[in-house]
């Protein structure tokens, strides 16, 4: 498939231009213009890179690439290495950010839901963008660390949470993948009784206990890995084009 025929697919299904996004979306470091094999993954890594190398790949797709807002300009250091090494091998990079968060059904929340127990997603587009956060119900009442349990069964990673004061049982449940943690506030006033996002800051721990919500920290690299994943599966679908996802592994 010809590089601007699978851009423009690719921007069909994510649209790109609806979100105001903190870097590019879309083609980041030109290569060829045939494209055939694609390897997907969470970031550009070096070790992705290195991957999509040896598996002949002409194209990398991720969530997270390059050239982010408020990040040095100078292409030095490991950027120049990775950059350079993309285009020794002719490989093309294409990055969609907010719009792999946001996709109501292959986006990383989206992902994230369908490996919970839960029923009646919703997004809420009060909380921009939308998509950016889905809340739903649980399949039955649960104890926090049953969930706790459960999240981390899913993600297969360790999960920290942190109680509200009352320890109450888990009915409704809201996310936002990645370093969303900020929305915890938010997510209160949408009466869920826990929010889970990657990361966790400071003054996570004291709204949980003061907002009385659960709040789990399952790791960003870990709740974003879905989303990315799904689109290379649906890309696969596709004459011509074949689809690896590699996962690097990150603890973060």
């Amino acid at each position: 498939m010809r590089r601007h025929e699978f851009i423009r697919l690719i921007d069909d299904l994510l649209l790109p231009n609806t979100v105001n996004d903190y870097c590019p979306n879309g083609l980041q470091v030109e290569g060829t213009d045939e494209i055939s094999k694609v390897i997907t993954g969470v970031t550009a890594s070096q070790a992705l890179i290195d991957e999509a190398i040896k598996r002949k790949a002409n194209c990398i797709l991720v969530h997270h690439g390059y050239f982010w807002k408020g990040e040095s300009q100078p292409i030095t250091g490991i950027k120049m290495r990775r950059i350079k090494s993309l285009l020794m091998h002719d490989i093309n990079l294409l990055a969609y950010h907010l719009p792999i968060d946001i996709h109501p059904t292959l986006g990383n929340n989206a992902q994230l839901g369908n490996l919970l127990n839960v029923s009646g997603i919703q997004s809420h587009p009060t909380l921009k963008p939308s998509g950016i956060v889905m809340s739903a119900e649980m399949a039955r009442v649960i104890d926090a660390t049953t969930f706790q349990k459960q999240i981390s069964i899913a993600l297969n990673r360790e999960i920290l949470h942190v109680s509200g004061r009352s320890n109450k049982p888990i009915k409704r449940v809201a996310w936002c993948t990645g370093g969303g943690q900020g929305y915890i506030d938010a997510c209160a006033e949408l009466g869920v009784d826990a929010f889970i996002s990657g990361e966790i800051s400071e003054q996570t721990t004291h709204s949980a206990r003061e907002l009385d919500i659960h709040y789990f920290a399952a790791g960003h690299h870990a709740t974003e890995r879905y989303g990315v994943k799904a689109i290379g599966e649906y890309l696969n679908t596709l004459p011509g084009i074949e689809v690896e996802f590699v996962d690097i592994h990150n603890p973060a």
